[in-house]
C-alpha cells in the first residue's frame, strides 16, 4: 500500500504542481476576459436567476439541477478538505481557494452554457448532457467523449464515493465510537434508498438537503466569526501573509509558498468543481429556455461553495487557538473542522456538527450518482434501460471507502480527477466561442427572450438541435420571470 500511495503521490505532483495550476488559471482568466469579468457584472442576474429557477413544466428545473450540483459540490471538500489544505499548505491554501474560485467561476458558466446547448432529449422526460456529450457534438469526437465519461465514472461513481464514506465513518468513529463496519452497512442502505430511484429522485432529495446543510452551515460560522470579531484582521492578515510564503511559522512547516498554492488549488478544485467537467451533468438536465441562464446559475454554485462554505471552515480553525490548530499538527479533515467547532461553541455541538459532516457527505454520495448516471447513458446509449450495475458498484464503494486510509482515498481522488479535468479543460477552451456567443444573445435579450439556435447571428456555426427550435412548447414563451 505505501508503495502504491508513493506512485499516486508521484503522479499528482506532476498534474497539480504545474499542469493543472496552469491550465485552471488560464482558462479561468482566459473566460473571465473574454466574457468581460460575467462573474461581476451579472452577479446579480445570478441571485435573481436562482430565485425564479424552481418551476418547469416538465423534467428537471433550473434550482433542482444547481441542488444537485451543488450536493457534490457541497461536502467533504468543504469539511475535510479545506481542512486538509490548511494543515498541509498553512493558512495560505484558503487565499489560493479564493482566487481558482473566483475565476473559476467564468469556467462555470462556460461550461454549463456548453453542456445546455449540446444537449439531447432523454426517454424519460428529462435531458442528458454534460462534457462527454459536447465533445462528442461540439467536437465531433465520441470516442474522446467516451475517454471523459469512462474517467467520470470512476471518479465520481468509485473514487469520490470512498471520500465521502471515509470522511463520514472516521467522524463517526472518532467522535461517537460508532464501528466502521456500522457505518458502511447504515450508508450502504441510505444511499440504496435513493439512488434506485434514479436521477429524478435524487433531484428531489437534493433540492431540500443541499441549500439547507449550507445556510446552516454558514449560520454556524456566523455565529463564531460574531464571537471572535476581534481576530478577524488578524486570520487575513495571517491568510495573506501565508499565501506568498512570508509567515516563518508556516514556511518552515507547511512548506511555504509552493505547498500553500498546490494544496489550495487542489482542494479548491476538488469542493467547487469548476473546469472540473463534473457539475455541467447536473446542468444539462435543466429545463429551460435559455443555455446561459443554467450557466449563471451554476456559476452561482462555485461562489456558494468556496467563497461562502469553504471559507466559512477556514475562518472555524483558523480562530481556534493552539489547542485545536497549529502548524505542524496532525489532525485529520473533518476531525480538525469538528474540534474546532466544539472549542467555539461548547461540547454540546459534537452532535450537531456529526450529523452536520453526515448529511454533507451523504447528499455529495448521491448528487455524484447523478453524474455517473448520465454518462453511463452516453456509453450506453438512449435504448439502454439501466440495471442495477451502476447503483451496485456506487454503493460497494461506500462500503469499502468506509474502511480505507485516509490518504489512499484522497490520492487516488487528485488522480482520477486530474485525468477528467485535463479534458474538459482542452474541450472547453476549444467550444468557448459557442458560450461567448450564447452569452452575447442572453445580454443582447435582456435576460429575457428565450434561445433560438435557428439563424441566430450570435452563434460561431449551425447547431444541431431539435431542442432549441422555435416548435419546442417548452420555449413557446419567450417572457420568463428572471
Amino acid at each position: 500500500m505505501d508503495g502504491f500511495l508513493a506512485v499516486l503521490d508521484w503522479i499528482n505532483t506532476q498534474m497539480y504542481s504545474w499542469l493543472l495550476i496552469y491550465l485552471l488559471a488560464g482558462a479561468g482568466l482566459y473566460f473571465t476576459i473574454r466574457s468581460r469579468a460575467m462573474q461581476v457584472r451579472l452577479f446579480g442576474r445570478m441571485v435573481a436567476t436562482i430565485a425564479t429557477s424552481r418551476e418547469t413544466t416538465e423534467g428537471i428545473s433550473p434550482f433542482q439541477a444547481f441542488a444537485i450540483s451543488l450536493a457534490s459540490r457541497v461536502g467533504t471538500g468543504n469539511i475535510a478538505g479545506v481542512a486538509i489544505a490548511i494543515t498541509l499548505g498553512g493558512p495560505g491554501a484558503v487565499f489560493w481557494m479564493w482566487m481558482i474560485a473566483l475565476i473559476g467561476m467564468a469556467t462555470a458558466f462556460i461550461e454549463a452554457t456548453l453542456a445546455q446547448v449540446f444537449k439531447v432529449r432523454w426517454h424519460d422526460g428529462t435531458y442528458r448532457g454534460g462534457p462527454a456529450f459536447y465533445i462528442w457534438r461540439g467536437l465531433r469526437s465520441w470516442k474522446w467523449g467516451a475517454a471523459f465519461a469512462v474517467a467520470l465514472l470512476f471518479t465520481f461513481g468509485i473514487a469520490f464515493e470512498m471520500v465521502q464514506a471515509n470522511t463520514i465513518a472516521t467522524t463517526l468513529e472518532t467522535a461517537h465510537g460508532v464501528p466502521v463496519a456500522v457505518t458502511a452497512i447504515g450508508l450502504a442502505i441510505l444511499t440504496g434508498a435513493v439512488i434506485l430511484g434514479g436521477i429524478k429522485s435524487v433531484a428531489r432529495v437534493a433540492e431540500w438537503v443541499a441549500p439547507l446543510m449550507a445556510v446552516v452551515y454558514i449560520l454556524v460560522a456566523l455565529v463564531i466569526l460574531v464571537l471572535n470579531l476581534d481576530r478577524l484582521g488578524l486570520v487575513f492578515y495571517e491568510i495573506v501573509q501565508s499565501a506568498f510564503g512570508l509567515n516563518e511559522a508556516f514556511a518552515g512547516t507547511a512548506g511555504g509558498i509552493t505547498a500553500a498554492l498546490l494544496n489550495g488549488v487542489k482542494r479548491g478544485l476538488y469542493s467547487n468543481e469548476a473546469g472540473m467537467g463534473s457539475a455541467p451533468n447536473a446542468a444539462s438536465t435543466a429545463t429551460t429556455v435559455h443555455p446561459a441562464r443554467q450557466g449563471l446559475i451554476q456559476s452561482a454554485g462555485v461562489f456558494v461553495d468556496t467563497i461562502l462554505v469553504c471559507s466559512a471552515t477556514a475562518f472555524i480553525i483558523l480562530l481556534s487557538d493552539s489547542t485545536v490548530y497549529a502548524p505542524g499538527m496532525d489532525v485529520e479533515g473533518a476531525t480538525l473542522t469538528q474540534s474546532a467547532v466544539t472549542h467555539h461553541l461548547g461540547d454540546w455541538m459534537t452532535v450537531p456538527m456529526t450529523l452536520l459532516i453526515f448529511v454533507f457527505a451523504y447528499s455529495t454520495i448521491i448528487g455524484n450518482y447523478a453524474y455517473a448516471e448520465v454518462n453511463l447513458d452516453y456509453l450506453t446509449g438512449e435504448k439502454h434501460e439501466h440495471d442495477l450495475t451502476l447503483r451496485l458498484v456506487v454503493i460497494g464503494a461506500v462500503v469499502v471507502g468506509a474502511f480505507l486510509k485516509l490518504d489512499v482515498v484522497w490520492s487516488l481522488a487528485d488522480v482520477s480527477m486530474g485525468v477528467m479535468t485535463l479534458i474538459n479543460l482542452v474541450a472547453i477552451i476549444l467550444l468557448g466561442k459557442w458560450a461567448f456567443g450564447l452569452l452575447r444573445d442572453y445580454e443582447a435579450g435582456k435576460g429575457r427572450t428565450a434561445f433560438i439556435a435557428t439563424g441566430n447571428p450570435f452563434l460561431p456555426g449551425t447547431l444541431e438541435t431539435d431542442i432549441w427550435v422555435r416548435d419546442n412548447p417548452t420555449l413557446a414563451t419567450t417572457e420568463h420571470r428572471a
